[in-house]
């Protein structure tokens, strides 16, 4: 496995995990498969990881509502886990999950360069402030001040999606 797959593999079972609460091997392996067979569909314009973190992401949500994940867990219903998925719920209601998911895709999309690796590293690879500093060679101040500059930029550009 080269570096790059490995890196685009713990990207997915981080996604996983933040969303799920735990390591689940077959969404990983359904990710990884997904990804393979929508390759093409894949514009290259450095954003492989935000890709990859949508495909896996969408993936989770449709979980939750499978009947595999309500034969797992007992429950009758997913709602309760939808909702922590969930940001805003009372937005969701207005817009479907997929709409706003790329529409915060998107505006992490278009930061600047600089303020959206941090914000990648950061939120999507769960990479600490040392570990995006060594990555990147700037010091850990630049990567707290870049990712606090990148959130209020995101919160700005973001905030009709709390209703505000």
């Amino acid at each position: 496995m080269t570096p790059q797959q490995t890196e685009h593999r713990n990207l997915i079972r981080s996604v996983i995990k933040k969303l799920t609460g735990s390591y689940n091997e077959d969404l990983e392996q359904e990710a990884c498969l997904k990804a393979w067979q929508n390759r093409e569909k894949y514009r290259e314009e450095g954003r492989v990881k935000a890709w990859l973190g949508a495909l896996t992401a969408n993936l989770c949500r449709d979980y939750f509502r499978s009947r595999s994940f309500h034969e797992d867990t007992g429950k009758a219903g997913g709602d309760e886990v939808l909702e922590k998925i969930a940001v805003a719920p009372r937005y969701e209601e207005r817009l479907d999950a997929k709409a706003r998911q790329k529409i915060i895709l998107k505006a992490v999309d278009d930061l600047l360069a600089a303020l959206r690796k941090v914000v990648v590293f950061y939120e999507f690879e769960e990479m600490t402030y040392a570990q995006i500093a060594q990555k990147l060679g700037i010091p850990e101040g630049t990567v707290k001040s870049r990712l606090s500059t990148a959130r209020k930029i995101l919160a700005e550009r973001l905030k009709f999606l709390r209703g505000e």
